[in-house]
């Protein structure tokens, strides 16, 4: 599982977007970036912190903050979710995992006493430099946030 952490320098990655727009790291210097992996688009949870985080996207932009979301959804599916809840950042279709598994959050979970592989709720804040700032494992999906934006 995770073994990032605050003070690693963050993967290289490149993943396509909705849209089918490409985005890497190097896109992002300069400016903080938020990396935020969901395991479902249009789930409960995923919803609740995808609308936490466009309810608060002003904020972010305040702080120089980028914002990606990131799951294994395909693009399809990432278009409805982006343009049901009209999220304002880029949501990674990630079908092959090599974002998710640059990132190491791709690992077993439960659910209902059921054992399987799946993506872990994890955010990375990454800084101007490339340098990870913080991992939030422990994501508060109704206020993810304020847990970013201390």
């Amino acid at each position: 599982m995770t073994t990032l952490k605050a003070g690693d320098k963050a993967p290289n990655f490149s993943g396509t977007d909705q849209d089918g727009k490409t985005h890497k790291r190097a896109d992002y210097a300069g400016k903080k970036l938020v990396v935020f992996f969901y395991p479902k688009a249009s789930t409960p949870g995923c919803t609740a912190e995808a609308c936490d985080l466009r309810d608060n996207y002003h904020r972010f932009q305040a702080n120089n903050y980028e914002l990606l979301g990131v799951s294994a959804d395909s693009q399809k599916a990432q278009v409805k979710f982006k343009e049901k809840y009209e999220l304002p950042f880029p949501l990674i279709a990630d079908e092959d995992k090599s974002v998710i598994n640059a990132f190491g959050v791709w690992g077993p979970k439960k659910f209902m006493g059921k054992e399987y592989d799946g993506i872990h709720r994890t955010t990375f804040v990454i800084d101007e430099k490339g340098i990870i700032e913080e991992v939030i494992e422990k994501v508060k999906t109704k206020e993810h946030a304020s847990q970013i934006l201390k």
